[in-house]
């Protein structure tokens, strides 16, 4: 089984800036479409941000120029570098693979699409 695992998370004040980082299981990683995930407590799971094993990326219009996905195939794990953060970007954070394809430059960053998460990872922005 895909095991993923989050970190980095944390508070922060506004305008301030966190990484989170998602460690995959070795032997699956190098094919596999990334993304993350944030949910807050009532509402949908919502797509932010999404990487394909060709480095290709996409993002949900809100981070769109403040967050950046990327991944360092040496050390099997996905980051997601968060700047200029305010409040709506607090939420627990998710990391996500599947090895189905990537079908997120066309439709969005769904979560029906990915087959694997982690536990989550907990983000607080302050005023």
């Amino acid at each position: 089984a895909v095991q993923l695992v989050e970190s980095g998370g944390g508070s922060v004040q506004f305008g301030g800036s966190l990484r989170l980082s998602c460690t995959i299981s070795k032997h699956t990683y190098s094919r596999f479409c990334l993304a993350w995930f944030r949910q807050v407590p009532g509402k949908e799971r919502e797509g932010v941000a999404a990487i394909d094993p060709e480095g290709r990326t996409s993002y949900t219009n809100t981070v769109e120029g403040r967050f950046t996905i990327y991944q360092d195939n040496y050390k099997n794990t996905l980051y997601l570098q968060m700047n200029s953060l305010n409040a709506e970007d607090t939420a627990t954070y998710y990391c996500a693979a599947d090895g189905g394809g990537c079908g997120f430059y066309n439709v969005g960053i769904r979560r029906t699409d990915f087959a694997f998460w982690g536990q989550g990872t907990q983000v607080t922005v302050s005023s």
